[in-house]
């Protein structure tokens, strides 16, 4: 590992070890991915002030993030099927987060349920909801992030419906799963990938194992996954959400800054600006073009967290410079799992 300095040899490394359907779908952002693109290339373009000589021998980097201390701005965001990527994924992230002194968010579309990540850690971690058309199943899966202690529920807002994602439908990833002659031969020629995966105690969802008929079947998971993203969701239903969530509650997925205030009005503790990492509304505004607006608009009345193409140190600072708290990062820390492990 110490021949990978930056996140893009992470990604490289990636890329060599980790099946191309798989590698595709972490790397993808919707339709013509417009606004994956421009989560980059926004954050490239702000340049920083440089002054000098001024004594910056006591530096540190340490925050509050929701009430928890962090060595960093830092957050490991919840990624949908980390344990893919590399065997018992989810649980080696939040080993690495809890070791580093960050947050690390558990996604509801893990490979581990919650239950098998909280068996496997020392500290409690961040639970992300996605509110689905099953609401008592929603209502459980709540339920079961408060059993497991977990210190902040991270509800995803911009996933009405499915965003969809070219190569996913080119490698066959849909509902049902169509897995294609040369998807198969590419993962046989991954063997140290295959046997992390061998390894591993689960291979699909972990979070409905047991919940939901044939959830031990990729295919009939996934037409179940299919059918449950709910269109109709609105804002009562995140102040229902609030009712039953004991802890902190963070909304995930805003853009705007009327989004924004009426988040506030609700009581939520922190906002997150992102775009779903350019997977979800193409043509939507870059998430680094959408932080000042927001953060201007609720002031200090609600913590304000930043994902959408955060690469570097370099772009944590642009963040937190426009308002920002912290950071979450996805792709970033996949490309470690599927590089190392």
């Amino acid at each position: 590992m110490k021949s990978c300095p930056s996140i893009e040899d992470l990604r490289q490394r990636a890329r060599r070890r980790v099946p191309k359907l798989i590698f595709e779908s972490v790397e993808a952002g919707s339709y013509d991915q417009e606004t994956l693109r421009a989560n980059r290339s926004d954050l490239e373009a702000l340049t920083l002030r440089q002054r000098v000589l001024v004594d910056v021998d006591r530096r540190h980097a340490a925050t509050v993030i929701l009430g928890e201390k962090a060595a960093l701005p830092l957050v490991l965001a919840p990624v949908g099927g980390a344990g893919m990527v590399h065997g018992d994924g989810e649980i080696a992230a939040c080993r690495a987060a809890q070791a580093a002194g960050i947050p690390y968010a558990l996604s509801t579309m893990s490979t581990h349920s919650i239950e098998d990540v909280a068996g496997s850690v020392e500290k409690p971690f961040w639970f992300q909801l996605f509110l689905m058309r099953d609401r008592g199943f929603a209502r459980e899966l709540i339920g079961r992030a408060a059993s497991a202690k977990c210190s902040a529920l991270v509800m995803t807002v911009d996933m009405p419906v499915f965003g969809q994602r070219h190569c996913d439908i080119r490698n066959g990833l849909t509902a049902p799963p169509k897995i294609k002659v040369g998807s198969i031969i590419g993962i046989a020629a991954r063997p140290a990938w295959a046997m992390s995966m061998l390894r591993s105690r689960r291979r699909t969802w972990g979070n409905l194992a047991g919940r939901v008929k044939g959830a031990d079947s990729v295919s009939s998971t996934a037409q179940w996954i299919a059918s449950q993203f709910d269109p109709t969701y609105t804002w009562k239903d995140v102040e229902w959400v609030k009712g039953l969530w004991p802890g902190k509650l963070v909304l995930k997925g805003i853009l705007d800054a009327d989004d924004a205030r009426i988040a506030t009005s609700i009581g939520v503790d922190a906002i997150g600006v992102s775009n779903h990492g350019g997977r979800q509304l193409d043509g939507a505004l870059s998430a680094i073009s959408a932080l000042p607006r927001v953060a201007d608009a609720v002031g200090s009345l609600v913590e304000v967290t930043f994902d959408g193409g955060v690469r570097t140190g370099a772009d944590i600072v642009r963040a937190l410079a426009l308002g920002a708290r912290a950071c979450l990062i996805g792709r970033s820390y996949i490309y470690g799992l599927g590089a190392a492990g």
